[in-house]
């Protein structure tokens, strides 16, 4: 399976920091976008694109990197977030990791980007090849999956689908879910379902 090609962007509006953050990135052979503000960030990329930006947590005037990541969300966006946060913004940055942000750094620590950059650029390769294999999945077994992770039955799910369909059409959705998407089990469908949220809206 082909990965299509990450993004990679900075979001501060310290230029000093978008420099040094850029050289660095550079330096580890990767191409990076820069943005001084979080509405520049959005009016200027693809948010459906996979990838990975570096937010910085704070940023005045303007939009906040929370308030950009919360935009990110509305948008079931797939890019991976990484927030840049001060020794003060640390309880704040690790409550946006609950919420489903990748990790953060507390700035200036140049070690810390170096080792956890690959890890999220891993996670948006995985969010990529995720966007793939649901691709493939035709309208019907999309509207299946959510009702077999639940643990559905095959009859009620047949019944609950519009237009109804009989069980063994049914089965068959699921058995073509589990395949695509290479699950074996209706928890193993689950975990991928909530894992990737941002792709099939699931957050049971």
């Amino acid at each position: 399976m082909n990965t299509p090609k990450l993004s990679l962007y900075i979001v501060d509006n310290d230029e000093g920091v978008r420099r040094s953050l850029a050289l660095l990135l550079f330096s580890l052979g990767r191409a990076v976008q820069a943005f001084d503000s979080g509405e520049a960030f959005l009016a200027g990329v693809d948010a459906q694109q996979c990838g990975c930006v570096i937010l910085d947590l704070r940023m005045e005037p303007g939009m906040s990197g929370i308030e950009v990541f919360e935009q990110l969300l509305a948008r079931r966006s797939p890019l991976v977030v990484v927030f840049l946060s001060g020794h003060g913004n640390i309880e704040q940055a690790v409550e946006q990791v609950k919420k489903g942000a990748f990790d953060w750094i507390a700035k200036p620590e140049t070690a810390a980007i170096v080792a956890k950059i690959e890890p999220a650029l891993a996670r948006a390769a995985e969010n990529a090849q995720a966007a793939q294999l649901w691709a493939r999945l035709t309208p019907r077994e999309k509207e299946a999956a959510p009702m077999v992770a639940l643990g559905t039955t095959s009859k009620e799910g047949a019944r609950l689908l519009v237009p109804e369909c009989d069980y063994r059409t049914f089965e068959n959705y699921r058995a073509q879910a589990f395949a695509k998407l290479k699950v074996g089990s209706a928890a193993a469908l689950r975990g991928w379902m909530t894992r990737h949220r941002w792709l099939t809206d699931f957050d049971r």
